[in-house]
This record gives structure tokens, sequence and C-alpha cells, in this order.
């Protein structure tokens, strides 16, 4: 046991190298693709992240769970000793998931959607689609999102700190 978390350990410091925090979710079982990143480390992949599958160019928010198995088979364990119910989860290519969304079994996202923050995704989600609410019910898509923010969009999200701040502060007419 001590080896196993001496050897965790030496994993997480050495993937402190890759930030997207990909290297260290695939260690754990789940299939990640190219170009994906997960904000802060708070994210659940559950206790079979091999159900899970992430496709490029997706990133996570923070306090995201990923829940590959129904829990409520609890209450029928007296009648069905060790039941339990799983499912996967898939992720499309081009993906966003805001902060803490919940994604439950037997849920495929499909390319180029957006699940809104807090949501709890119950179904699946087509291509294109944004999704938002408890349950998740689709709210929009990507062509209507992208034109109705065309006009106001800023392309300065690699731009560092100081020169982001300078942009913002010009722009909201503030000085922080």
């Amino acid at each position: 046991m001590l080896s196993k978390i001496k050897n965790m350990l030496i994993y997480f410091i050495k993937s402190r190298k890759d930030p997207s925090l990909s290297s260290y979710y695939r260690y754990l079982g789940a299939n990640i693709g190219e170009n994906c990143s997960f904000v802060g480390r708070n994210i659940s992949f559950s206790s079979e992240p091999y159900l899970i599958t992430i496709g490029n160019n997706v990133r996570v928010s923070f306090d995201v769970a990923f829940v590959t198995h129904d829990g409520g088979t609890h209450v029928l364990r007296n009648k069905y000793p060790n039941a339990s119910l799983y499912g996967t989860i898939n992720v499309g290519d081009n993906v966003f998931i805001g902060a803490r969304a919940i994604i439950l079994p037997n849920v495929n996202i499909g390319n180029n959607c957006i699940i809104a923050a807090g949501s709890v995704v119950t179904k699946d989600v087509k291509d294109g689609e944004i999704v938002g609410g408890v349950p998740a019910k689709v709210i929009g898509d990507i062509e209507k999102y992208e034109n109705s923010h065309k006009d106001d969009l800023l392309c300065i999200a690699d731009y560092s700190y100081r020169n982001k701040k300078e942009i913002l502060e010009k722009r909201f007419n503030r000085s922080l």
C-alpha cells in the first residue's frame, strides 16, 4: 500500500509538468484525447475512470463530476447482494463543460457542445447543442451562440495576466 501511494505521489509530481492534467487523468484510467484541459484539481472521474472517454479539444471546468455508476442500487442490496449499475460516459470533440456540472452514466455528449455550469446531464447531448439546468435541457446551439457574441469577442485568452488586465480595464472603464 505504501509503495502504491509513493508511486502515485511521484506520478502526480511528474504530471505537474502537464498543466492540462490530461496525463494525470489518463493515469487514473480515463481515455482522454489531445489538447484537453482541466481547470482546477477537484474534478471527479468516479470510481471507474476507464468507463469515461473524452475527445479532443475539450475543456472541463472546476468541480465537475463524471459519475459512472448508480449509487441508488444500495437500497436494493438486501434483496440483490452487491447489486450495482454502471454506464459509460462519452464526450465528443471541441466541448466545454462548465463548473460544477454533473455528467451521469450512459450519457453521450456530441461534438461542439457547451454544458452550462451547474447542469446535471442525464441524457445524450447532440452535436452543436448547448444544455443547462437540472436536469439539463437544450437552451441553445453553437451557431446562435456565436452569432450573438461575435461582435463582443476579445481574442486575448492566451495573453499574459498583465496584458489581459490592461485590455479589460480599458474595455470596462475600470481601474482594478
